[in-house]
């Protein structure tokens, strides 16, 4: 098992870059020659972080037992760091890991629990370098050993076999699954928000829980393997391509993903000296543009970055898939080849998520109309200003059928469970902060907006957390309008 973690960041990614020659001159993204291939910097590699190491406080988190979907993520386990070093074979369709689970114990526990699908068997488990026995009930694995709290622990497993997709709680139609899809072709990969992350590796898949990520992956060449965060080294040998990935901010698992496959990058620079990437299936070329895609994104991020401060992470990638929906995975964002979800529109979305949702996500799944509401109301001020129609106008538009999709799924912040991430968690929540922001003005509202994601960098709120800090920072009491817009059964009047 390969347990080196990187130390050191590289300054390029080590691949021929393919697809991508000079942009528009005058749209600001420095587009990459595509007749380079940029070299790997040398990196310095040691071993696991040492588990009192203080880069490991970032991830401590608040671990709870979800009130939504209960069945997955459990309060005793607090992890801190995951490395996986993968490797997927397409004709097998096996899929075989090598993980470690850095931890910190929550609270006192007869057993650690950690959420893996049944359709990957486990060969072995150990704690601190020692065998222990285990069991699986359903999706959980049951690691026996005793653990108390505020101690840090480093957990072993070995585990293979086929993944498959779990059922998505939700009624939309760009999708039904959650977790790694496996194409006829066999390849892959993942969108998993908000409980699919456990059909591929053992994960406290709760959203108060996130961590920091190694993800090391092995597939046949041509193929390769793709994730989170920078690419820190890459090789081909004997028929074989490893890719190694390293996402350094904490990071909740449902924003995980991870893909296989015989991909061309393009990349660039953005205004703002971001690292940008295009990842595009060979033979896609004519479905996903990643020149206009590229310069689309940074046009959108700089947009972004002035109502939001600057970008929260190291580089932005996009990872193109075959799906019909969107995810805004950290650091490299997931999107299906169609029309709607290659478009500007959902760039700006996914990439503003990176601030609402990302840097400070929802502590429980009831808290998705955090940034949810708050990105679908930046996306409306994007196309407001785009196309020719007003923002008033729009938000007319969503209104229409705002109560509709309340009496369906329920208010945005008691929603049906069987009805994840449908129209009430958008359309309802940007409303609701567009109402907010005509009661405090643009000034303190756009400071506000800015503020809060950095007010807990990579953390979590819940709904009391949100009420009380925009209630306290704009000096009046702001309950009325969060409770009306989020927990009313009725809408209210705009």
């Amino acid at each position: 098992m390969n347990r080196a973690r990187r130390v050191a960041l590289v300054a390029a990614l080590g691949l021929a870059l393919s697809g991508c020659t000079a942009g528009d001159p005058d749209s600001g993204v420095e587009v990459l020659d595509d007749t380079a291939t940029v070299a790997l910097e040398p990196v310095a590699l040691g071993e696991l972080p040492d588990l009192d190491d203080p880069a490991l406080d970032a991830s401590t988190s608040r671990p709870r037992r979800d009130p939504v979907y209960p069945a997955v993520g459990h309060p005793v386990l607090d992890t801190l760091h995951h490395d996986l070093d993968l490797a997927w074979d397409p004709e097998q369709r096996l899929l075989t890991g090598r993980q470690t689970v850095l931890f910190r114990a929550a609270r006192d526990g007869r057993q650690v629990v950690l959420d893996l699908s049944p359709t990957l068997e486990v060969s072995s488990t150990r704690v601190d370098g020692e065998a222990v026995a285990f069991d699986r009930s359903g999706n959980d694995l049951l690691v026996r050993y005793s653990v108390e709290e505020g101690a840090r622990h480093a957990l072993e497993v070995e585990y293979s076999g086929t993944p498959r997709p779990v059922p998505a709680p939700t009624t939309r139609g760009d999708f039904s699954t959650n977790g790694w899809t496996t194409t006829e072709a066999g390849d892959t990969w993942t969108m998993q928000e908000p409980t699919g992350a456990h059909s591929w590796y053992a994960v406290n898949d709760q959203p108060a829980d996130k961590a920091t990520y190694d993800i090391t992956i092995s597939v046949p060449s041509p193929r390769v393997g793709v994730a989170n965060g920078e690419l820190v080294s890459r090789t081909d040998a004997d028929g074989v391509t490893t890719t190694r990935w390293v996402m350094d901010r904490p990071m909740a698992s449902y924003l995980a993903t991870i893909a296989t496959g015989e991909y061309a990058v393009s990349e660039a620079v953005s205004s703002s000296s971001v690292p940008l990437s295009y990842w595009v299936p060979v033979g896609a070329e004519d479905r996903v543009d990643a020149e206009a895609g590229l310069a689309e994104a940074d046009r959108g991020l700089a947009w972004l970055e002035e109502r939001l401060g600057p970008y929260p992470f190291d580089s932005l990638g996009f990872l193109f898939v075959e799906s019909q929906s969107g995810m805004e995975t950290q650091g490299m964002v997931t999107l299906g080849m169609t029309e709607y979800t290659t478009s500007t529109p959902v760039l700006v979305h996914e990439i503003a998520h990176h601030w609402w949702g990302n840097l400070l996500g929802p502590e429980t799944w009831r808290d998705l109309w955090m940034n949810e509401g708050m990105v679908m109301y930046l996306q409306g001020l994007w196309q407001a200003e785009e196309e020719p129609y007003s923002l008033e106008e729009l938000l007319d538009f969503w209104a229409q059928d705002e109560p509709a999709m309340r009496a369906e799924s329920g208010p945005p912040a008691a929603y049906d469970p069987a009805t994840f991430g449908e129209g009430n968690a958008y359309y309802s929540g940007a409303l609701m902060w567009h109402e907010v922001r005509e009661l405090l003005g643009d000034e303190l509202f756009w400071r506000l907006v800015r503020e809060w994601p950095a007010s807990r960098p990579y953390g979590t709120a819940s709904y009391d957390d949100v009420v009380s800090w925009w209630s306290t920072e704009a000096g009046r009491d702001l309950a009325p309008v969060f409770d009306a817009w989020l927990l009313g059964t009725d809408s209210p009047p705009r």
